[in-house]
């Protein structure tokens, strides 16, 4: 569906994206993260149309989004910082997007009504909370009924009911109607509830693309006991990210298959011998910490 492919992007000398490449698939929820300043809503910026890549592509279904209203029509995004008309309401922009998403739903707006009935549609949007600019910002984006919907820390100011709503509403369209979903967000915790797929970026870079479930079972989390205090030697072709010890129980981060490192520590004789499937935090932390980033050292 989205195909980035080798795209470079420099602001005054500083190289924001540097050959960036990622993949996301049709009917999917896609999680983008990484730390601030990676490059998430550069990218983001390039797939909904805004930006030029300065080289590489970006294309939708083999088609180019850049300077492409016809692509465009079919994009939905929510940045972080909203912006909408000066004293626009909720219904003024309504008629807004109706005018230029051929899709828009006029019943589904009335119906979508029940489900943000906080938002009050005739006010001026400028002058709700945040939370409610964000319920009227999904109340019109979904009634675009968009093929990508486009996400940028999409809940932050959401009280967690409202959030359970919004995401039911995003998972309930990517089922029923094949909607692919890009989501960028530093709620990491609530992206590894939703998410099929996950990218993770640095350094305006993708470090890994995978699904979820594939990235859980390539790094494990192993506390292991042994007959003696200190652990033995591990072998050199097992891939330890992180190690700690906290009384006799040594707890490692390894990257690989689970069986074969279960097999290959067993050959130790240890007294305790547990996997713990790690958190998308965790692995996020721990991709990372190839990459030197500070917050490894104080984890676990």
């Amino acid at each position: 569906m989205i195909q980035v492919n080798h795209v470079v992007k420099s602001f005054d000398g500083f190289k924001a994206l540097d050959g960036l490449d990622m993949h996301v698939k049709g009917g999917s929820i896609y999680g983008l993260v990484g730390p601030n300043g990676a490059g998430k809503s550069t990218i983001i910026r390039h797939i909904t149309g805004i930006y030029r890549p300065d080289s590489g592509s970006v294309v939708v279904d083999g088609v180019p989004v850049y300077e492409n209203p016809q692509m465009k029509s079919r994009i939905a995004w929510i940045p972080d910082e909203l912006y909408y008309f000066v004293s626009a309401s909720t219904k003024d922009m309504m008629k807004f997007y109706r005018g230029i998403y051929p899709k828009f739903d006029d019943k589904r707006y009335q119906a979508l009504r029940e489900a943000f009935p906080a938002v009050d549609e005739k006010a001026p949007i400028r002058r709700l909370s945040k939370g409610m600019q964000k319920q009227s910002a999904f109340w019109l984006a979904l009634c675009c009924n968009p093929d990508i919907l486009v996400l940028d820390e999409p809940v932050d100011g959401l009280d967690p009911v409202m959030r359970r709503q919004v995401w039911s509403l995003l998972m309930n369209d990517v089922s029923q109607r094949g909607t692919t979903v890009l989501v960028s967000s530093h709620n990491l915790r609530e992206l590894e509830d939703v998410c099929d797929h996950v990218g993770i970026l640095s350094h305006g870079k993708v470090l890994l693309e995978r699904s979820l479930s594939e990235l859980q079972d390539n790094i494990l989390k192993m506390q292991v006991v042994f007959q003696e205090t200190e652990m033995p030697k591990m072998p050199e072709e097992m891939n330890v990210l992180h190690m700690t010890k906290v009384g006799r129980i040594h707890t490692l981060i390894i990257r690989g298959n689970m069986e074969e490192i279960k097999a290959q520590i067993a050959t130790y004789n240890p007294i305790l011998m547990e996997a713990l499937p790690l958190s998308l935090e965790e692995i996020f932390i721990y991709e990372l910490g190839g990459e030197d980033y500070a917050v490894r050292d104080i984890v676990l």
